[in-house]
């Protein structure tokens, strides 16, 4: 397996291995790496099969030689054994034919962890055949910087710094980032948006000084390797739902394109995906994409769903690429356009193209917290606001009733009590995992939105800095 740049295309002379994307994250030239072919599913030999059994299959067609098979099934054993539910991924019935998907039994109670709990030995076994290590930086909306963190944290080769909009995320977010005593771990907080988080990430890669003397890497969902992981956990869904004979469909609560992107993936597999909807809060760019055609960008504004409060979904290149015919001039231009002018072009037969592979539907506040008290008082069960976005959209944009509609659950409720009192007037059961949390105590460092300060903390504090 090879991958190319979505800026560059076809290039052979641009074509990289596994294990040379997974520690460069970002392409040289500000691209996002896809892999240059999509490998086949036969989703009927893993039905009854446990999760790290399917999460193997999917993913080794991606590995080629990174890793030996047996290292590989070895760390995928490793990474799920710790989730709380036996099925790591379980499905539950709301009502008939419509599902939660619940993502919420790793180590942070987010999805992230299914993708994150093998990135951090990933990284380990790469950097330790290198005899390298790698500075990684990222921008977190909420859940990728606890993740990262908890999957990154004491490890030799690593040091991670994670920047996340102060104010911007929940308490609960923020302590289980903040309060990890790990040295090789640093959260920083800064004034503004995850877009401008983000933004600050993209430009110290493109800093190729900067990026060549601490070995920058990614574990934001740029990070080819964070997609390949969140695939595994629709094809599970499906098959066990009766995929292949069965079609599906999912909605997804959408803000970086990166979790919805990882289910087209599965249906560019083979996974028989009916639909997709993309769910998005009142930040909802992309929903105003797919209905109507127009990418511009608007003010990033404060809602219940934080982790999905973003404006500029970087994952999106990898889907506009395929939409211009895998032309990486065309995308670059575009997104150099995009930059400069906050408008995506886009022609009438690629929006047409993007409305055949999703559906959209825009979830404000009100009906965010109308769903989980509809939920509440129907089954009893807490769900945390993204959940209900998602929720919210799979019953109103849900095209045939027949095909069974799989609602992702990506957090535990405890993770947003305050929503959830407010909502439907019970606060969430703390969960053991956060049972101390607000007795310990945060390291921190606040920082301006300025890539100079950024830098010069990076510089002063990564250990691989201190040993030029």
């Amino acid at each position: 397996m090879q991958y190319i740049s979505t800026r560059d295309g076809r290039s052979p002379a641009e074509r990289r291995s596994f294990d040379d994307i997974l520690l460069a994250g970002l392409a040289p030239d500000g691209g996002l790496y896809v892999p240059e072919s999509w490998p086949q599913l036969s989703p009927e030999t893993l039905r009854g099969k446990p999760y790290a059994e399917i999460a193997y299959a999917v993913t080794e067609p991606f590995i080629g030689d990174a890793l030996a098979p047996d290292e590989w099934r070895r760390i995928i054993d490793d990474a799920y054994r710790p989730f709380t539910h036996k099925d790591v991924a379980p499905l539950r019935e709301l009502s008939k034919g419509l599902y939660l998907l619940e993502l919420f039994h790793g180590p942070t109670l987010a999805f992230k962890d299914y993708a994150l709990q093998l990135i951090g030995p990933l990284f380990d076994h790469v950097l330790a055949k290198r005899r390298d290590r790698v500075t990684i930086i990222g921008a977190t909306s909420g859940d990728t910087g606890s993740a990262a963190i908890e999957a990154c944290r004491d490890r030799a080769a690593i040091d991670l710094f994670m920047l996340y909009p102060r104010g911007r995320i929940s308490e609960v977010q923020r302590r289980q980032m903040t309060t990890v005593p790990a040295a090789n771990v640093h959260a920083i907080s800064i004034e503004g948006s995850f877009d401008d988080c983000q933004d600050l990430v993209k430009e110290m890669f493109a800093d190729a000084p900067f990026r060549r003397d601490f070995h920058l890497s990614a574990v934001n969902s740029i990070n080819w390797a964070r997609i390949m992981a969140q695939i595994v956990y629709y094809v599970a869904a499906a098959v066990a739902l009766g995929a292949p004979e069965r079609k599906i469909a999912f909605a997804v609560p959408t803000g970086n394109f990166g979790n919805v992107y990882a289910a087209h993936a599965a249906r560019c597999m083979g996974l028989p995906i009916e639909q997709l909807i993309v769910a998005t809060n009142r930040n909802d760019i992309l929903a105003r994409f797919f209905n109507q055609g127009s990418m511009a960008l608007g003010p990033v504004e404060p809602t219940l769903s934080p982790s999905m409060d973003i404006q500029v979904s970087s994952n999106f290149e990898r889907l506009y690429f395929e939409l211009t015919g895998r032309s990486g001039a065309a995308t670059a231009a575009a997104f150099k356009q995009f930059r400069a002018s906050g408008t995506l072009p886009a022609t009438p037969a690629q929006w047409q193209k993007a409305r055949e592979l999703f559906s959209a539907y825009r979830v404000d506040d009100a009906l965010t917290k109308a769903t989980i008290a509809a939920i509440y008082q129907n089954s009893k069960l807490l769900i945390d606001p993204h959940s209900a976005v998602a929720l919210a959209a799979a019953q109103a944009a849900r095209r045939d009733p027949a095909v069974p509609m799989v609602a992702v659950a990506t957090a535990h409720p405890a993770k947003f009590p305050e929503a959830i009192q407010a909502a439907c007037g019970i606060a969430p059961e703390i969960p053991p995992r956060l049972a101390n949390l607000q007795a310990l105590p945060e390291r921190l460092v606040s920082l301006d939105n300025d890539l100079g300060a950024i830098e010069g903390f990076i510089r002063a504090h990564a250990r691989l800095g201190a040993r030029r």
